[in-house]
């Protein structure tokens, strides 16, 4: 149990005690020059954990996504994602700004696109016409709630994208707890995308960073775009040391989260004037619709008063994310003070 149970976001991890001693004790030395022993072993060890040649640390996630789309496309050239993806809709339009490519997003119903969509979606040559350089899949899918997809529900997509000749790009931040959740390796989910960007700073609790990875020279591409974005890092094994524990150490309990997060859900279904979906609480997220009118806002400052932090995502909606750092006791808390809330409504 902890003095606050602050449900807003897994980024809000703490570093572990054995996180901060590796981080003491870290051989580190300039990146830029790759002569980082550690961000070099941290590299190795999560392009093993997808099955790809090589790996690429960076700062996060958004950085992550960036670097792979820039590497894979060119100015002039459409992505085709779903219409609430995290690249679409929380990463500053960078894909845009810096690379010039257009996006192209597609509505669909759990969060990842279907073959039939993806072909759909591929343009035919036409001077008019931008051309399709790029599929982005987000598996678990952050505003879909946590939903994860199978990795043969990915193999069908890029199937018809590489037939059209169409890289595809996976953003895996929390490729882990998509793992866990369907007890697949990490690696079945990986097989048949071109890269894949996963953060070690969310559910894993490393402080800061997320890795990229891919073939060698898809990489070799992805670190000139690194170093252009001012992503290019110099004793940076202090941090990466951090991401090592956190892959080493920190995967297998996720399941831990997820089983938080569904004790979480069923026990905000029961209260009145809430909505939440739970076929959708896959992983450690929830996203539970309000139906009074001002309820978000006077549900999130409720929380507070009583040490619950809660974030609302829109006018009617609101997140709630598990973590290493809640733990069950933090659950009952938190669903007795929104329940003491919603018994004045």
């Amino acid at each position: 149990m902890h003095d606050i149970v602050d449900l807003r976001s897994d980024t809000l991890t703490l570093p572990t005690p054995e996180m901060r001693e590796a981080m003491a004790r870290a051989e580190v030395g300039d990146d830029v020059w790759e002569e980082d022993p550690t961000v070099k072993r941290l590299e190795a060890l999560a392009a093993a954990r997808t099955g790809k040649a090589a790996g690429l640390f960076v700062t996060s996630g958004t950085q992550g996504n960036l670097v792979s789309v820039l590497a894979q496309t060119r100015a002039g050239q459409e992505v085709v994602l779903d219409l609430h993806a995290h690249i679409f809709n929380s990463e500053v339009a960078g894909a845009a700004v810096i690379g010039g490519v257009q996006m192209r997003p597609v509505a669909t119903a759990r969060g990842f696109l279907s073959p039939g969509q993806v072909q759909e979606a591929l343009r035919p040559a036409n001077i008019h016409i931008p051309p399709t350089g790029l599929i982005c899949l987000e598996n678990t899918h952050n505003r879909h709630g946590g939903t994860c997809c199978t990795p043969e529900e990915m193999g069908a997509v890029a199937e018809v994208a590489h037939a059209a000749g169409v890289p595809v790009h996976l953003d895996g931040a929390r490729l882990f707890n998509a793992a866990v959740a369907l007890r697949r390796d990490a690696r079945d989910f990986t097989r048949h995308v071109d890269s894949v960007t996963f953060c070690v700073s969310k559910g894993l609790g490393a402080p800061v960073g997320s890795l990229v990875c891919g073939s060698a020279g898809f990489i070799d591409r992805a670190r000139r775009v690194r170093k252009m974005l001012g992503g290019g890092m110099r004793q940076a094994g202090i941090i990466a040391a951090a991401g090592i524990v956190a892959l080493e150490r920190m995967v297998d309990r996720l399941a831990e989260d997820h089983a938080n997060a569904r004790a979480l859900a069923e026990g905000i279904a029961k209260l009145p004037g809430v909505e939440v979906d739970l076929a959708t609480v896959q992983t450690n997220i929830v996203i539970f619709r309000v139906g009074r009118p001002g309820g978000v806002e006077h549900l999130v400052s409720g929380g507070a008063a009583r040490k619950v932090k809660i974030h609302g995502i829109g006018p009617t909606s609101i997140r709630c994310v598990t973590h290493k750092d809640v733990d069950a006791e933090d659950i009952r808390r938190a669903v007795e003070a929104l329940a003491e809330i919603t018994r004045s409504w």
